[in-house]
C-alpha cells in the first residue's frame, strides 16, 4: 500500500543521503554553540495556533482528538514551542532542533504534508547574532555544494512604508500579496494591491535606496549588512520580502536557489516572552534534492566461505576501526551481486586458505582489482 498523498518513505541511498545531511547540520550547529532540543509532535490546538490564527501556515495545521476528546494538533513548526523551552533559561539561549512537522496544504514538486525541518534559534539576540546565523547558513550550503542567494528585509520598514503611504486597512493581506511578487509577477500583484487600497505601494518601493533611507529601520538593514561583511557573507536587500508568519518583528531572511521555485530556508526575528529572538530554518527535503555531496564512503562486505567464526572476528575488527562492515553467508557470486546492489566498495573473502595464511583477498568493487589484506 502506498503512503498517503503528501507523505513519503525513504530508504537505501536516499535515506543515507538524508542522514549525511543531518550529520553536516548537527556538526555545524554544535560548533556554533547551539544545543539540541526535542519537543512533542502533538500539542494542544490552542497552543499550536498561538496568537497567529490568521497566518496561512496556522490555518493548515492537522487537527485531531484523543480518547479524552481534547482538541489537539500536530506541530507545523518548532518556533511556537520555544515559549516553553526558553522558560528560565539563561540568555542567550541557543538551541537547534531537527524533526518532522506537518501541514495539511496542497502538495507540489517540493511541497509535502510531512517534511523535516532543521531549526536554529537564539533567544536574546541582536543583529550581531543574526549575521552569525547567516554565516552558518553559508558554511552549511557551501559544504553541501548548493549555490544560493540570501535575501534580507525588515518587517519594521514595511510598516513604516505603509504608514508613509497612509495605508491603514488590510495591512496583513497587503503584505501577504506583496510577498507573492516574485511568484505571480508585478502585474497580477499590482491588480490585487489596487483592490486592497495599496495601488501606489509597488511604485514607491521601486524608487530605490534614496526612498528607503528616510526610514529609521533602514539603519537596521544597513547594520545587518555591515556585520555580514565582517563574516564574509553576501546578502541582498529585498524590499518585497515579507515571510508568511506575522510574529516577525524585525529582520527577515530567505534563502533562494536557481533550481527551485520555493525557498530552501528562511527565518527572522521575533519575540519570545520579553526577549528578542532570531532564527532560521532549513527544509531537509529540499536540501536533499539539491545537494551535490558524494556518498562514496568506504564500506566492507565480509564473505564467509564456511569460516563463520573467523569472518565474525574479522568483521568486528573492521568495526572497531570505524569501518562500515557487514557479513554475508553464502556463495561468492551472490555476495558480489549483493555488494553491487548495496554499493558496497570492498568485498573480503574468508575461506580456509585465507584463515591459515592470515591474508585475505579484498576485491575493490569499483575498479575490479584484488589485493591482499593482512591481519
Amino acid at each position: 500500500m502506498k503512503p498517503i498523498k503528501g507523505f513519503r518513505d525513504f530508504s537505501s541511498e536516499e535515506a543515507i543521503k538524508r542522514t549525511e545531511i543531518r550529520k553536516i547540520l548537527v556538526d555545524a550547529f554544535e560548533r556554533y554553540g547551539f544545543e539540541p532540543a526535542e519537543t512533542p509532535i502533538v500539542e494542544d490546538e490552542k497552543f499550536v495556533k498561538g496568537d497567529n490564527v490568521g497566518d496561512e501556515a496556522v490555518s493548515d495545521i492537522y487537527k485531531l482528538k484523543d480518547k479524552g476528546k481534547r482538541k489537539l494538533a500536530l506541530r507545523y513548526e518548532f518556533t511556537f514551542q520555544l515559549k516553553r523551552l526558553a522558560k528560565n533559561k539563561r540568555l542567550p539561549y541557543k538551541r537547534y532542533q531537527i524533526g518532522e512537522v506537518f501541514r495539511d496544504e496542497p502538495i507540489s514538486g517540493s511541497r509535502f504534508r510531512q517534511f523535516t525541518q532543521c531549526d536554529i534559534d537564539i533567544i536574546g539576540s541582536t543583529i550581531k547574532e543574526e549575521a552569525e546565523i547567516l554565516f552558518l547558513v553559508k558554511e552549511v550550503l557551501d559544504k553541501l555544494g548548493i549555490g544560493f542567494t540570501i535575501l534580507i528585509n525588515n518587517r519594521k520598514i514595511l510598516n513604516e512604508i505603509l504608514d508613509d503611504l497612509k495605508i491603514k486597512k488590510n495591512r496583513e493581506q497587503i503584505l501577504r500579496e506583496l510577498d507573492k511578487l516574485d511568484e505571480q509577477g508585478p502585474q497580477k500583484t499590482q491588480n490585487v494591491l489596487y483592490k486592497l487600497g495599496a495601488g501606489n505601494l509597488l511604485e514607491a518601493m521601486s524608487q530605490g535606496e534614496e526612498y528607503f533611507s528616510k526610514f529609521d529601520s533602514y539603519k537596521e538593514i544597513i547594520g545587518l549588512m555591515e556585520y555580514c561583511k565582517i563574516y564574509g557573507v553576501k546578502v541582498l536587500f529585498s524590499p518585497s520580502l515579507v515571510r508568511g508568519l506575522s510574529y516577525y518583528n524585525g529582520s527577515i531572511f530567505e534563502i533562494k536557489v536557481k533550481d527551485m521555485k520555493d525557498s530552501i530556508g528562511g527565518g527572522g526575528s521575533y519575540m519570545v516572552g520579553d526577549a528578542q529572538a532570531t532564527g532560521i530554518s532549513f527544509g531537509l527535503d529540499r536540501l536533499a534534492e539539491l545537494t551535490k555531496i558524494k556518498l562514496d564512503k568506504e564500506s566492507f562486505l565480509v564473505v564467509s566461505l564456511g569460516q563463520d567464526r573467523e569472518a565474525i572476528k574479522l568483521t568486528q575488527k573492521l568495526r572497531k576501526k570505524g569501518k562500515t562492515s557487514s557479513i554475508y553467508y553464502g556463495k561468492p557470486s551472490k555476495a558480489l551481486e549483493y555488494a553491487n546492489s548495496k554499493k558496497i566498495s570492498k568485498v573480503i573473502f574468508v575461506g580456509e586458505k585465507e584463515v591459515k595464511s592470515k591474508k585475505f583477498k579484498v576485491k575493490d568493487m569499483e575498479s575490479g582489482k584484488e589485493n591482499k589484506l593482512k591481519f
